[in-house]
């Protein structure tokens, strides 16, 4: 199967017909091969992830070894636990064990420069998963529309907070995508700050996305006795982590606050009015999309995607999957449609 150009997907028709494109399209050229070979040898892809602590990343690992499976591929799957130092000694390991392919959700985005620069040189393929590794020779990028995560966490809340006081909580600066959600983000509100109608009263950096500076910053800037009106957290639980200290000062539910992942505490959290927004994003298309583009690349065969971006040395080729806005009331048209969330989960009572 083949990794080719943008089709249509449906994503919750239920009630508000959406559609959203989704930026790839796999071709059925493979269709009847249930077994997928190189050279009569099963390919073999290494997947090499930040940390499988959080839902989302146990999540995309079970899909992707799921579709890996199917298709009788090897996999090899690592997890750094958050040190740079045990991903590049991980991807070296990938290296001496042949691998055919690498797939990496990197810790640090500038932290795997030597390792993938050894791996090229045996052959390797290397495919960024989901976060853009920087100054690095790979040879794709998959992951979501980034920037349009940050602009849609940031509409939602202009659109019932346009005036007032805006925490922003960003993520780990060691993330690719916590600039381009924050550019996300900037793009939406800064003609309001530039005429004054949002203040920006704090905005942080969760270094290796952790809650607890989240938590700490809502619990300052309500000691300092300033009002907050809206919170951008720059996922679920960095949200989640906010909510908890308004909560300890009875403001949970007076704060439109924005988070994404979709998880489905915050999802319940929605249904609760303790959170605004999140972003679905098709973690399930993503995860088995990129088995079908390490097949691809192992196969030698040119990718056809309309997007590059720039990782500070080379353009790269782009997968860009489209993201979705979920609010209260296109909850049941979106990750309940989707089958991301069972409903009884989501509204419990």
């Amino acid at each position: 199967m083949r990794v080719a150009k943008k089709k249509l997907i449906m994503i919750g028709i239920v009630g508000l017909g959406i559609i959203i494109i989704t930026g790839i399209l796999l071709s059925k050229t493979n269709k009847d091969k249930a077994v997928i070979k190189l050279d009569n040898k099963k390919i073999t892809i290494g997947f090499c992830v930040d940390n499988l602590v959080i839902e989302r990343w146990k999540r995309d690992q079970e899909i992707f070894k799921t579709k890996a499976m199917e298709q009788d591929l090897e996999v090899l799957i690592y997890n750094a636990n958050e040190d740079n130092e045990i991903q590049n000694e991980q991807i070296r390991a990938l290296i001496k064990k042949k691998v055919d392919v690498i797939v990496v959700v990197p810790y640090d985005k500038n932290g795997l420069t030597e390792s993938i620069k050894e791996a090229k040189k045996q052959g390797i393929k290397v495919i960024a998963y989901d976060r853009l590794i920087r100054n690095a020779d790979i040879d794709a990028y998959i992951s979501f529309d980034n920037l349009k995560v940050g602009q849609l966490q940031a509409e939602a809340l202009v659109e019932v907070v346009p005036n007032g006081n805006y925490v922003i909580i960003n993520g780990s600066p060691e993330d690719n995508n916590s600039s381009m959600f924050h550019e996300g983000y900037m793009n939406v509100l800064s003609h309001s700050i530039s005429a004054g109608d949002i203040q920006i009263v704090e905005e942080i950096w969760a270094g290796d996305w952790r809650e607890e500076p989240a938590y700490d910053a809502i619990v300052e800037v309500i000691g300092q006795g300033k009002s907050i009106d809206a919170i951008i957290g720059a996922n679920d639980r960095l949200a989640e982590a906010a909510i908890r200290a308004l909560s300890e000062k009875g403001l949970a539910g007076n704060v439109y606050v924005a988070g994404h992942d979709a998880n489905i505490s915050a999802c319940q959290r929605i249904i609760e009015g303790t959170q605004y927004v999140t972003v679905y994003k098709p973690i399930k298309l993503l995860a088995e999309s990129a088995v079908e583009l390490a097949v691809q690349l192992v196969r030698g065969e040119s990718l056809e995607t309309e997007e590059t971006i720039h990782n500070g040395s080379l353009n790269i080729p782009y997968i860009k999957l489209d993201v979705l806005s979920v609010t209260k009331e296109t909850m049941e048209a979106t990750v309940i449609a989707d089958g991301f969330h069972d409903r009884d989960a989501v509204f419990r009572d």
